[in-house]
């Protein structure tokens, strides 16, 4: 009979492997699981170990246990590090970490790590108040902006902190990582190095009357919309990371009207030619504080639609040309961190635009930047 393999035929290197040869010459790795999970105005959840010689924090997770699966792990893991069972609800980022990676502490026989990181969601103040952590593995929790997150994380946690939450902040996919870097094209968010950040006066009413007269306007922002029914976002960069803001600013001694404010900071910090502003309510500042202590103030806040975008300058009062954006107005309440009273707004600025301009309500989807030679849109 003749043999089923002559001496001329190819022989693949597996073939001549007995199946425990081939079984250990896989690639092995460990398997972690980690979420992230925010409080109302998007500040991130941190834990610190009991564990870690480098007083590192990590977010909330740990280790895939044998013939555990990692979304498994990541909810039994909250429920022994927080004491809450939350629903995951999707896969935000996964990273894949290198046996020789520098932040591997020496001594640690470690193969390499494949990490799946969830998206945990975002607590109630009722949750926040019942977490209880295990004392032995966890001494405190924090929630905190991204830009002070990153400074507790390693450098390769951070990295992979921030990819896991811009992919759920600007609605793109699944983020794919090796140690700490974007293999499949890097996301707007992450080009710009986008940050959310807690904002004072962020659970303040908004007022829907008239401005009283005794009030001065110290600022003017608006939700300024494109015929899609999304949002123009500027973000202006720095060294610890871009700041997300509506276009809008600061009213000047020079400027006739607050709405004349909004039309000359658009201009300048955006490129965009306004029309049909109109207020959707005010904000009281009672301090003043970021004026220099002016006192009691208010903080405009009106709806525009964006009858031009033009091509990207410097803002002449900073000096740096700001990142444009186009956001649903949902993801523009996120990205600004003004928490549920930011979330209420967007909603009323899109139903205003809606019903003046007959603009419709944006899809969710990703995060867009606008061309640098901007964008004709009447």
């Amino acid at each position: 009979m003749p043999s089923p393999v002559s001496p001329a035929d190819p022989v693949s290197p597996r073939a001549t492997l007995s199946a425990a040869q081939h079984a250990a010459s896989r690639h092995a790795a460990w398997l972690g699981a980690a979420a992230i999970i925010t409080d109302e105005v998007g500040r991130v959840l941190l834990v610190h170990p009991t564990y870690r010689k480098d007083d590192s924090w990590l977010l909330p997770g740990g280790v895939v246990e044998a013939g555990e699966h990692p979304h498994v792990t990541c909810r039994r893991e909250i429920t022994e590090e927080l004491g809450l069972d939350l629903p995951l609800s999707a896969v935000l980022a996964v990273h894949s970490f290198s046996s020789h990676h520098p932040d591997l502490q020496p001594g640690t026989a470690c193969p390499g790590e494949v990490r799946f990181v969830f998206d945990g969601g975002t607590l109630r103040p009722d949750q926040v108040e019942a977490i209880r952590l295990p004392r032995e593995e966890l001494s405190e929790y924090a929630f905190l902006e991204t830009r002070d997150a990153v400074q507790r994380l390693r450098p390769v946690d951070g990295q992979i902190m921030l990819a896991a939450y811009r992919a759920r902040l600007g609605n793109t996919a699944t983020a794919h990582l090796a140690d700490g870097r974007h293999i499949l094209g890097v996301p707007t968010l992450d080009r710009h190095d986008v940050h959310v950040r807690y904002r004072i006066l962020w659970d303040s009413p908004l007022h829907h009357g008239p401005v009283p007269k005794h009030l001065p306007v110290q600022q003017a922002w608006a939700w300024c919309f494109v015929p899609d029914g999304r949002v123009v976002v500027v973000a202006d960069p720095g060294p610890r990371g871009a700041l997300p803001m509506l276009p809008g600013g600061t009213v000047e001694a020079t400027d006739a009207t607050p709405e004349g404010t909004l039309h000359r900071e658009a201009a300048e910090e955006a490129q965009l030619t306004l029309a049909d502003p109109l207020r959707l309510g005010w904000v009281l500042d009672e301090t003043g504080e970021v004026y220099g202590g002016v006192g009691p103030n208010v903080r405009l806040r009106l709806a525009a639609r964006v009858h031009d975008i033009g091509p990207a300058e410097v803002d002449p009062a900073t000096g740096r040309s700001f990142a444009r954006l186009l956001a649903t107005p949902a993801q523009a309440a996120a990205l600004l961190g003004w928490g549920p009273p930011g979330a209420r707004q967007a909603q009323l600025a899109a139903e205003t635009a809606n019903e003046r301009w007959g603009l419709p309500i944006a899809r969710t989807a990703a995060v867009e930047e606008i061309p640098a030679e901007g964008m004709r849109l009447s």
